[in-house]
């Protein structure tokens, strides 16, 4: 990753939906280009980006929203996985967004499928991504203490919910520092990375951590919907250095065995940062995969 790849955002806005909540945005790229939407890691929000300069060689147009309670989106206390599929309907229409893509990173990959399988976006990508955690095949590959956390979540959700209501802004930076290969960690401690970073995290946790803690639950639980029933294209990307505990514990191997559509992706020699570090071929695999099935 070079820094000149990562760039503030260069749309700003908020769009309502009908029951008059708002989601807040950000876009790079296009503002004409193919529609992409960006579902991004835990408790970050509309201002980290990512591959600038592929966005514009690939003809983007990178839209990230703050999920809601997170960033400048209004708050659903009780919302699920599905909802946020519906949100984004909304939020395509109300902005006439045609041929929307996904790409999901970390803790935005459950939201990134939820649209997958609403086939409210037309493919995805998945980098990095967390698993269902909660689902049996994972039993034995969770690591101990995240098992722990499934289970709590499953048993006693609104104490699950309350726990992790109590992160913070430095503590989740903390966490990510803690968990990161050495790879990763040279990444995310460029200056000019970390500044966006733990900008896009306070922005995440402006309202405090209820949205952050929502997501968490939602993603630990089971998910509203069967990955063996998605139709569209989904590829995932996953690093061999990668040592975070909440993504994928066995790289995506069980989630490309349970997806139809899936295509993974390993690259050995890299580590969870794939976002930033490999921009240009995310990009260019999941465009070229839905041009092969004729959308837009």
């Amino acid at each position: 990753m070079t820094t000149t790849d990562l760039q503030g955002p260069e749309r700003l806005g908020t769009t309502p939906l009908p029951d008059g909540r708002v989601l807040g945005w950000s876009e790079w790229g296009s503002a004409y280009g193919r529609p992409v939407l960006l579902c991004p890691g835990a408790a970050t929000s509309r201002w980290l980006g990512f591959g600038a300069d592929a966005l514009r060689r690939q003809g983007v147009r990178l839209i990230s929203i703050d999920r809601p309670g997170l960033g400048a989106s209004t708050p659903a206390p009780r919302r699920n996985l599905l909802d946020w599929a519906t949100d984004v309907q909304h939020f395509s229409a109300a902005r006439e967004l045609r041929g929307l893509l996904a790409v999901g990173f970390s803790q935005g990959a459950p939201f990134a499928l939820a649209c997958a399988a609403a086939r409210v976006v037309e493919g995805a990508a998945i980098v990095s991504g967390g698993d269902e955690l909660a689902h049996p095949a994972l039993r034995g590959l969770r690591h101990p203490d995240v098992a722990r956390l499934v289970v709590l979540t499953a048993t006693e959700p609104a104490r699950a919910e309350a726990f992790f209501a109590g992160m913070s802004v430095q503590m989740m930076w903390d966490m990510v520092i803690g968990m990161s290969c050495e790879a990763d960690r040279a990444v995310y401690t460029e200056p000019r990375f970390a500044e966006a970073y733990r900008r896009a995290l306070e922005e995440g946790f402006a309202q405090g951590a209820a949205g952050y803690a929502r997501d968490t639950v939602l993603a630990m639980s089971r998910w509203p919907f069967e990955l063996e029933a998605l139709t569209v294209p989904v590829d995932l990307w996953y690093g061999g250095l990668d040592t975070s505990t909440v993504h994928s514990p066995d790289q995506g191997r069980t989630l490309a065995r349970r997806i139809p559509t899936a295509r993974l992706h390993l690259e050995p020699d890299a580590g969870g940062a794939l976002l930033w570090t490999h921009a240009e071929p995310i990009l260019s695999a999941l465009l070229a995969r839905c041009a092969q099935r004729g959308s837009p």
